[in-house]
């Protein structure tokens, strides 16, 4: 429990109205997306400014109070639940852009910006950032940070750290630590922009974002082709890649998924299809125009039943729209889901979509697949009840089982949606016990007293 004297402490940095102390307001910050007992934090603040952000922090470690940041809420590994006693710190009113600089490619956001006001505001300038979540239209971009998220357009432009050119946060302590710089090129110092995305908010509070911009593809063509069997679909994603043909996104859906977004979405998808591929491929005018004709004519080569092309903007965003839209559509189904991102090489992905369908066998239970098979990250999603023991034993198996099959591909845990409380119990199959008491010994250096979200990530 937090004593009456120290809550006043958060009330004089923050206002009596930013400090929630009510059993209600605290459950409403106990959970997030993943699948996880939600814990009861002692207390819930939100700071309004960063010099506010940096007192919080600073008192938090003086008293020894773990420390959990929130965005949305919506990351799906358990990353946000906070330690039972501890803190959770909202950022959702530092939400300011506070630079978009056109002459020299980048911006400055505070962290709880959402994503997709950001891609907006830069768009209107003809700018361009490319990181696009499932869950853009509410995720925060110190969010996006802390997971180090992706998104559709992963497969061309790759993920949020390949777009952070330097960041301010808070050290454990509450010391500003500045690192980066709004220049294309900066070696100096340690890279300590890299170690903090994707640490889950494990080594320091994110105060300030630098983010690069780039141009607005000049052109865009999105087409939808149909398989009647799901590995002409799968093979079809190792051949358009091994073609050299790099689309902005390359989306997989089997057909349990295709029905159940279509019955929520109406977009027209094709549900009697075993599988679909959802491309898009943007840049010049004339590029554009030859890599769409190349893919089209793989996909028929490969057997695609059918190849449609958008004829407009509407139809283009409808679409992706009903792709976006999957997990909400699923999640209708049953009352649990349980939302997977074993990745896997390019090449392999027939080879996992195989293993999938055998789990699904195996354990009895429904899986709708569906993801970036452009870059090997599918999202194997469980449909389920918790309450039902018996299945959610089958389920806990099926999970093990799938990252089992990921990793004996050479693949990896987490493609976008990190490691949290729910998957660092797998950690040390993928990365070894060498790995593991690495990443410790850095926690424990720079957080001695483990307040900064602590029990995420590397198997604590």
């Amino acid at each position: 429990m937090i004593s009456q004297g120290l809550m006043q402490d958060f009330q004089k940095i923050l206002g009596r109205e930013q400090v929630f102390v009510s059993e209600a307001d605290r459950l409403t910050y106990a959970y997030d997306a993943a699948v996880l007992e939600p814990v009861l934090p002692a207390l819930v603040v939100r700071p309004r400014s960063t010099e506010d952000l940096g007192r919080v922090v600073r008192l938090c470690n003086d008293h020894g109070l773990p420390l959990t940041v929130r965005g949305a809420g919506t990351n799906l590994s358990g990353g946000t639940i906070p330690r039972l006693g501890g803190v959770v710190v909202l950022t959702n009113a530092l939400n300011q852009i506070l630079e978009i600089n056109e002459a020299d490619l980048y911006a400055v956001v505070q962290p709880g910006v959402v994503t997709a006001k950001l891609a907006a505001a830069v768009e209107a300038k003809g700018l361009f950032y490319p990181p696009d979540p499932g869950s853009m239209a509410v995720s925060t971009l110190g969010g996006n940070v802390a997971e180090n998220a992706g998104g559709l357009r992963g497969l061309k432009y790759g993920v949020t750290l390949d777009y952070i050119m330097g960041l301010n946060f808070f050290a454990a302590a509450g010391d500003l630590v500045k690192t980066g710089s709004r220049t294309v090129k900066c070696v100096t110092g340690y890279n300590l922009t890299g170690l903090l995305v994707g640490s889950e908010g494990t080594l320091g509070v994110i105060s300030e974002i630098i983010l690069k911009l780039i141009p607005l593809p000049g052109a865009r063509r999105a087409m939808l082709a149909t398989f009647d069997k799901v590995d002409q679909a799968s093979e079809t994603v190792a051949a358009i890649i091994a073609n050299r043909i790099v689309p902005a996104t390359l989306e997989f859906l089997d057909n349990f998924t295709i029905r159940t977004v279509e019955d929520y979405s109406h977009a027209g998808l094709p549900v009697d299809a075993a599988a679909l591929l959802l491309i898009e491929v943007d840049g010049h005018p004339a590029v554009v125009a030859e890599e769409a004709d190349k893919v089209e004519a793989i996909c028929r080569q490969m057997g695609a039943a059918q190849v449609h092309t958008a004829k407009d903007a509407a139809e283009r965003d409808r679409v992706w729209s009903a792709r976006r839209a999957a997990l909400s559509a699923l999640a209708k189904l049953k009352p649990t889901v349980v939302l997977e991102d074993a990745t896997v090489p390019r090449s392999r992905v027939p080879a996992m979509i195989r293993a999938i369908e055998e789990i699904s066998r195996k354990f009895d239970l429904p899986i709708g697949t569906f993801g970036h098979a452009g870059d090997g990250n599918l999202h194997p999603t469980i449909l389920t009840d918790r309450r039902n023991q018996e299945e959610w034993h089958r389920v806990e198996a099926a999970v093990e089982a799938i990252f089992d099959a990921a990793l004996a591909l050479g693949g990896t845990l987490s493609g976008e949606h990190g490691i949290g409380k729910a998957k660092s119990r797998f950690m040390e199959k993928e990365v070894g016990r060498g790995t593991i008491l690495y990443s410790k010994r850095i926690k424990a250096a720079l957080d001695p007293k483990n307040i900064l979200n602590p029990g995420q990530s590397i198997g604590e």
